[in-house]
């Protein structure tokens, strides 16, 4: 029993008893008869089901456009919702004006989602102070060639959003939401809870050690939209403070396992402005917005753009179980393809990364069939020190070659203690052979893969010689 209560449009609206598997897509459509929200792809991919969400923090309300797709219903609680049919009223909106005044809409599918991305960018919600092609990168339109949408985004001008703040104060929970939905199908109940601490969490993941943990759902999501999974016990993240805490001091950062990408993105600039323009790429605004660097790494996938660069960083996991911690080194997290050292009621509280020294050379790439918000073939991270033209140290960890995130070890033996020239880096592009025998599937060979790793060794080579070449796609004009 429970009831999940939001603001839609200002007004409080209540929903009692829900199916914590049901996605506010699908609440939006079919319980609303809001249909103007799209469902394209149902994994976060297209944008057209694009909505904002607005949320206390502190005393103000941030808003974020998401992928309603993939939000379960229960994330929304205590939120604020805003779609495309709380834009018009008598006229259209701004936003929607340009969209007409520059042609940018045909068969209008995605329309809907692109206004809402772009309403997003009138209002100043989180991500969206970036270039118009970076805001609408998670935005697919199979009509116009997005140069009129990209026209209507620079006709766009900055709105006021909603005010919502006291209405979200008034909705404000201090107790767990709790949640039981009888399937009548699976003949099973589905239980839902949304602790508010740390304590509470660690005691519901005792309770429920077979639970599912929940962050942004950018992964999750797709276990029900596209594998049409039936989740037994769901605990949220969400709404526990201690775990969307960064802090910083001279060593490193600390980053609790619920920080959404947004909010992290300056403190990974910080630690190198390589690991922020990945970031930029492993989704967009709408994942961003969304998805946690906790949640990357608690899935442990191959293909986990997050983990290699923290790896190389020399990072720690934090793990919490009830009121014990343990730390260990984010590498020794990883054990095998699905398997990673955290036991069934253990739950990621924290990463801890050290700052480079300083001179070190950081380097990140990331290769994918397409450019933006795309699944890597190969993620690889390097960390180097040259002592008077000798490596001194070296940590290099790639993804996407192996079935774990995977330090490559003998490409390091042979770089250090030795002279940072050609014939070395060629000694260390054969020693990744020793390293790793990557596989074939849809998103590489295993050919292109050891071809790939050994060329971004040799990228990094290239870009720290005294004349380095141009190496870097660029994403987009410097004039946005």
């Amino acid at each position: 029993m429970g009831v999940v209560r939001y603001l839609l449009d200002g007004e409080v609206r209540e929903i009692r008893d829900p199916d914590p598997t049901r996605t506010v897509l699908e609440h939006l459509r079919g319980d609303l008869r809001r249909t103007g929200t799209k469902e394209g792809c149902a994994e976060g991919d297209c944008g057209a089901c694009t909505v904002l969400i607005g949320e206390l923090e502190g005393a103000d309300v941030s808003w974020r456009a998401v992928n309603c797709c993939i939000q379960f219903l229960p994330m929304i609680d205590g939120k604020a919702l805003v779609t495309v049919e709380s834009l018009a009223d008598e006229a259209l909106h701004p936003v929607q004006q340009a969209m007409v005044d520059k042609h940018g809409s045909q068969c209008g599918f995605c329309t809907p989602g692109i206004v809402m991305s772009l309403y997003g960018r009138a209002v100043g919600a989180k991500g969206a102070d970036a270039p118009p092609e970076e805001v609408l990168a998670g935005n697919l339109c199979r009509c116009t060639g997005y140069g009129p949408i990209i026209e209507a985004a620079k006709a766009s001008l900055p709105d006021a959003a909603p005010d919502v703040a006291d209405a979200l104060r008034g909705l404000k929970r201090e107790a767990m939401l709790e949640l039981t939905y009888d399937d009548p199908i699976a003949g099973e109940p589905r239980r839902w809870f949304t602790p508010r601490s740390l304590t509470e969490l660690a005691g519901v993941a005792e309770a429920h050690p077979d639970a599912v943990f929940v962050a942004g759902a950018t992964d999750v999501g797709l276990w029900v939209t596209k594998l049409r999974r039936a989740l037994g016990t769901i605990i949220s993240l969400s709404e526990v403070d201690e775990l969307k805490a960064i802090t910083e001091d001279a060593d490193g950062v600390r980053i609790g396992a619920g920080v959404r990408y947004v909010d992290a993105m300056e403190v990974l600039a910080s630690l190198s402005g390589d690991l922020a323009d990945m970031v930029r790429r492993l989704g967009s605004t709408q994942v961003r917005n969304s998805g946690t660097i906790g949640g990357n790494i608690a899935n442990g996938s191959p293909i986990g753009d997050t983990p290699p660069p923290l790896i190389a960083l020399g990072a720690s996991v934090v793990l919490r179980k009830g009121d014990e911690t343990r730390t260990l080194p984010l590498e020794d997290f990883f054990i095998a393809y699905g398997q990673q050292d955290r036991r069934p009621d253990e739950f990621v509280e924290a990463i801890i990364v050290p700052r480079p020294a300083a001179g070190a050379i950081v380097k990140v790439f990331k290769l994918s069939k397409r450019f933006d918000q795309d699944i890597s073939a190969v993620c690889g991270a390097f960390v180097l020190r040259l002592d008077g033209g000798v490596v001194g140290a070296a940590r290099i960890a790639f993804g996407g070659m192996a079935a774990t995130p995977k330090r490559a070890r003998a490409c390091e033996a042979a770089l250090i203690g030795q002279p940072w020239m050609t014939a070395t880096i060629e000694t260390a592009a054969a020693a990744l052979d020793a390293d790793f025998q990557p596989i074939d599937d849809m998103r590489a060979s295993a050919a292109y893969r050891s071809l790939a790793a050994k060329n971004l060794l040799r990228k990094v080579f290239a870009e720290t010689s005294a004349a380095p070449p141009a190496t870097r796609v660029l994403e987009w004009a410097a004039d946005g």
